[in-house]
């Protein structure tokens, strides 16, 4: 633990205090496609030096391995975007003629010779834009300067066609309004007879075109506007070390966002508390004096506003701030850009995946965030099946594993746990979009410390786990509960939940008393519904009334032992002063819970049929949320409260019964067990019992929106740690019967236990993994993946537009056909 606690100061003071004392510049990685457009701007007073000479330095210092600059993918090789980022940074080396410089131009031009032809046909259905506009162009400013292009012969089609479908773009776009992002924000690609007055008119009042380096670079150097000139030098007054980013200025609250996002995600939330409420209230303010976009660069900031919205919107509701959902769904009252988004969907899978996490917090009457809901729903799952589009060349194969998990288990049946890990295990590389020719990167995200922090952390808790865990199963063997002969035995099970959710991760009596809880109420229901006579049942029930076990025998006797040492043990360990006051309060919760089997056991016995008003106010109590979460919650803020039915428990307690009542009324109705769907359905005998399964479903969708409001609202008197506890409750809960009744089943849920418990994160092997009875042991295989089948034959273009400009150099050489 002392080496987690080293590194968390490390990481403290490399991000946080960096954060917090000089904004997020540091954080965002540079471009090598617009630092080299810095790197070409001759000096203003001699044009044989370059102006930015930093910029060259950078250029010369950060070509990589291979003779490349540009992005890298997971496994550390050159994606597509380093085909133009290269061209630009050789064209950069070569306009200064530098003598250190021939080696890396070399370089660079095999590369291009070597890996062009291999990076274009992995991705040749269909360029994304942003290529299409700037690597053509490169291609023509490379041939202009004297650069010897030399393409392998089976290009010649596809190279062509790039350059037929650039020059469509130029012939139907419009600079400004339609695609994002505008046209104009590509000037450095764009042909030189743009006059000086329609580029100016679009510069922003910081003097930049649409944010864009490179673009600005062009402007400047087409009219020398003083303003661009001050925004190019304040870069570099900025980023002194020469690689400048895609995009400048930097938006500072949205790496902060970034930064505390990625701290939950990656399981370390609790480590930063104080930084991330000191952030989270920082921005809470900012958000009543935000100033409104800039409307010049408006189409440009689109995404990323939307993307930050949503992203602020969950955070700050997450932490407790009342925030408004207009702040995010703003777009739905604009169907042009809601229509635009549509038909390009996949420039913006950030932003949606961002307004997709944010509507899991939606509160009662908050339509907007349920229409927010299916339009980003609608619009991830087009990405998704859109076969044409390669999504790797717009968002990391990370955020799409991430994307496909999250729209498949939702949020509220998520366990802390195992979310993490596959944050870890997916964003070990974290671009957050494409921009114009590169990815937006924040060096932050990508910390090799705060990573190392996040593994070790996970795996120094499994190991506590696993010891909880034997402790466990040890207690249950010795009060006989794991061998009773009938039922389910669901001692992993129970911890697994527990120890899962990430709440209080070092309180290991509250995980263990509420596991044990949660033991005893499976074991006794059980008993209650399959193996207790009648008048044992009455027996036992009237012994836990009195609190008295004298003349139990057999399993009812061992039941209630159980239970009367667990709570006396409970009192000793949690509350020494406070016994006689608690000790009442726990047995009453007992009561309640078997009073409640009692009556359903007649019930069934009898054949009655209660009315859902009836039945419900029963099954809140027979599905014991509430015995469980109530001690736990007066374990971490005693009061004389706790044991109230506050409305946040009462909606815990609906929520679990509805919740199991969906995944289990089949067998429920060939046990002779009541069942809400089931009543419903008899009450509504015109109805299918699909449409009763519907009704209850939307009772619970409405009852998971009320509790979250209490969760994370102030309207609960009730502290954020019980609260937090009762969502823990909750999500175990959903976990368990989400998409099937996973709690009955032998199988269903051995893979999530061993990621959660057993299985160490930095293993890609075959490792043996320790089954839930130890009877077996469970494998983990590395997973294979398949090769990349080559494309099909592409069919030769024989004609190009007419207005296509091709350099004669390029004509000559690389289309291989005659000058006419």
């Amino acid at each position: 633990m002392e080496s987690i606690e080293s590194l968390v100061s490390q990481v403290k003071n490399e991000i946080l205090c960096e954060l917090s004392n000089n904004g997020g510049d540091a954080f965002v990685s540079p471009s090598a496609y617009d630092t080299a457009w810095l790197a070409i701007i001759p000096h203003q007073n001699n044009h044989k030096i370059p102006m930015f000479s930093t910029c060259l330095d950078w250029i010369l210092q950060n070509q990589k391995q291979g003779g490349f600059w540009g992005e890298t993918n997971e496994e550390g090789l050159p994606t597509i975007d380093a085909l133009p980022a290269t061209l630009a940074c050789l064209i950069a080396l070569n306009t200064w003629n530098a003598a250190a410089a021939h080696q890396h131009i070399q370089s660079g031009l095999r590369f291009i010779e070597s890996k062009a032809e291999i990076l274009l046909k992995i991705n040749y259905q269909n360029l994304p834009r942003w290529f299409v506009l700037t690597f053509p162009a490169m291609i023509e400013m490379a041939e202009a300067q004297g650069l010897h292009l030399v393409f392998p012969h089976g290009l010649v089609t596809l190279i062509a066609r790039i350059f037929v479908t650039r020059q469509r773009i130029l012939e139907t776009e419009e600079m400004v309004e339609g695609e994002f992002p505008p046209l104009i924000s590509y000037l450095e690609t764009l042909p030189s007879t743009y006059p000086q007055e329609t580029i100016k008119r679009y510069l922003n009042d910081d003097g930049s075109l649409f944010q864009s380096p490179s673009a600005t670079a062009q402007a400047f150097m087409s009219t020398q506007n003083p303003h661009s000139l001050k925004y190019l030098q304040s870069l570099l007054h900025k980023f002194p070390n020469g690689g400048v980013p895609a995009m400048y200025p930097v938006d500072e609250e949205l790496i902060k966002l970034c930064v505390v996002d990625h701290l939950q995600g990656l399981g370390l939330a609790a480590h930063f508390n104080q930084e991330i409420e000191r952030l989270l209230t920082q921005l809470y303010r900012s958000q009543k004096n935000k100033n409104s976009i800039n409307p010049k660069s408006m189409s440009m900031s689109m995404p990323f506003k939307l993307f930050k919205d949503a992203m602020a919107f969950r955070l700050l509701r997450m932490h407790g701030h009342d925030v408004n959902p207009e702040s995010l769904c703003w777009f739905l009252d604009e169907p042009e850009t809601m229509a635009y988004m549509e038909q390009n969907c996949q420039q913006f899978i950030t932003a949606m995946y961002s307004v997709y996490r944010a509507t899991d917090l939606s509160f009662p009457g908050e339509h907007q965030l349920e229409e927010a809901r299916i339009f980003a729903t609608k619009l991830l799952q087009n990405s998704k099946t859109c076969r044409h589009k390669d999504l790797n060349l717009l968002i990391s194969k990370g955020l799409q594993n991430m994307i496909k998990h999250e729209l498949n288990v939702p949020w509220t049946a998520r366990l802390d746990r195992l979310y993490h890990r596959k944050w870890i295990e997916e964003f070990k590389s974290s671009p957050l979009w494409i921009g114009k020719a590169s990815f937006y990167r924040l060096s932050c995200l990508e910390n090799t410390k705060l990573m190392q922090v996040a593994v070790e952390y996970f795996e120094y808790m499994q190991s506590i786990y696993m010891r909880e865990l034997e402790e466990l199963k040890g207690w249950s063997k010795k009060w006989r509960l794991s061998e009773m002969g009938f039922g389910r035995e669901k001692t992993v099970y129970t911890y697994f939940a527990v120890a899962s959710c990430s709440l209080f991760p070092h309180d290991s009596i509250m995980r263990l008393i509420i596991a044990k809880a949660a033991i005893i109420v499976t074991v006794a229901d059980d008993f209650y519904d399959m193996e207790g006579s009648l008048p044992d049942l009455e027996i036992l029930t009237r012994a836990v009334q009195r609190w008295d076990g004298e003349g139990l025998e057999g399993h009812s006797k061992t039941i209630f032992e159980a239970l009367d040492e667990f709570v006396k043990d409970m009192v000793a360990k949690c509350h020494p002063q406070q016994g006689t006051k608690v000790v009442p309060k726990l047995q009453h919760l007992w009561r309640e819970c078997f009073m409640s089997w009692m009556v359903e056991r007649r019930w069934s016995l009898t054949g009655y049929r209660p009315a859902m008003d009836e039945y419900m106010q029963t099954g809140m109590a027979s599905i014991a949320a509430h015995t469980i979460v109530l001690p736990a919650t007066h374990f971490l803020n005693p009061n004389p409260t706790t044991f109230q039915y506050q409305n946040i428990t009462k909606l815990l307690m609906a929520i679990a019964r509805l919740t199991n009542d969906i995944q289990s009324y089949q067998k429920e109705v060939v046990d002779g067990k009541m069942n809400m769907v089931v009543l419903h359905w008899h009450e509504n005998p015109k109805g299918s019992i699909e449409d009763s399964v519907a009704h209850v479903r939307e009772i619970l969708e409405l009852k998971r929106k009320e509790f979250l409001q209490h969760v994370f609202s102030d309207e609960e008197m009730m502290s954020k740690s019980c609260k937090q506890t009762h969502l823990a409750c909750m999500k175990a809960f959903q976990m368990f019967f989400n998409s099937a009744n996973h709690f009955d089943s032998e199988t269903a849920l051995i893979q999530d236990i061993n990621k959660s418990i057993y299985l160490p994160i930095h293993h890609r092997t075959n490792l043996n993994i320790p089954s839930l009875n130890n009877s077996h042991k469970s494998k983990v295989s590395a997973r294979i993946q398949p090769f990349f089948k080559p494309p099909h034959t592409i069919n030769y273009i024989k004609t190009f537009s007419p207005k296509l400009q091709l350099p004669m150099r390029f004509n000559l050489r690389f289309i291989g056909c005659p000058l006419q």
